[in-house]
């Protein structure tokens, strides 16, 4: 990485951009703490967290879903859904929060006893969202949640995206697909080999001729 620097407005979705390798990845692993940044800092909402440990920065307001999904297999849906309040205390909060995911996703409930192992890929992508936003995050990242599913479950999973920050996550969205992230996203950042090449507002870069060539195939 070489001194990628960023910002997130608070209530925004930024989507970062870039071909295998690039460091997409890597920049929100070092954010949610599971990496450590070698130089520079990282300051959520005015505070430094460049040294935080992961767990400390998920009770800030930060959660992540991974790439790959990352679902506990062998533990039902119920139970993974509890493991993204792990931090958390307010029962009455939590019971609420469970029937608000169960809401946005109505599959989820359905399965709550299934073991997460057994899902579909969507399935599991639902249920990696909603168990992060059982965290009540402020800012969610989002790691490659389109990989692996089907063009009408991308879709859904966008459509999803796009209501979680309408009611008032912020979004740090890190999409493959550069079509479908600039197209929900208010800003983005291009990387290339670890450093950030282009930036601007989403709806321009996806009009942009250099974006189209490298990353929408035209």
């Amino acid at each position: 990485m070489k001194a990628v620097s960023l910002d997130v407005d608070e209530g925004s979705i930024v989507s970062l951009i870039g071909a295998n390798g690039a460091g997409k990845t890597t920049t929100l692993k070092t954010i949610s703490g599971l990496l450590r940044a070698k130089s520079g800092s990282i300051r959520f909402k005015g505070r430094d967290i460049t040294a935080c440990h992961a767990q400390d920065i998920v009770a800030l307001g930060i959660s992540q879903v991974p790439e790959g999904r990352r679902v506990f297999p062998s533990m039902s849906v119920q139970e993974n859904l509890e493991m993204g309040a792990y931090l958390r205390k307010d029962k009455a909060g939590i019971a609420h929060d469970f029937e608000q995911v169960f809401q946005r996703f109505p599959r989820l409930k359905e399965r709550r006893r299934q073991l997460a192992g057994t899902l579909s890929g969507g399935e599991q992508q639902m249920l990696a969202i909603g168990r992060a936003l059982m965290a009540r995050p402020q800012l969610l990242l989002l790691d490659e949640p389109s990989m692996g599913l089907a063009p009408l479950l991308v879709r859904e999973i966008f459509e999803i995206i796009k209501a979680i920050n309408e009611n008032g996550t912020t979004i740090l969205l890190v999409e493959q697909n550069a079509h479908m992230a600039l197209s929900i996203a208010d800003y983005a950042y291009v990387l290339e080999t670890g450093a950030v090449v282009l930036k601007g507002e989403a709806r321009e870069l996806l009009a942009s001729d250099q974006v189209k060539q490298a990353y929408l195939g035209g």
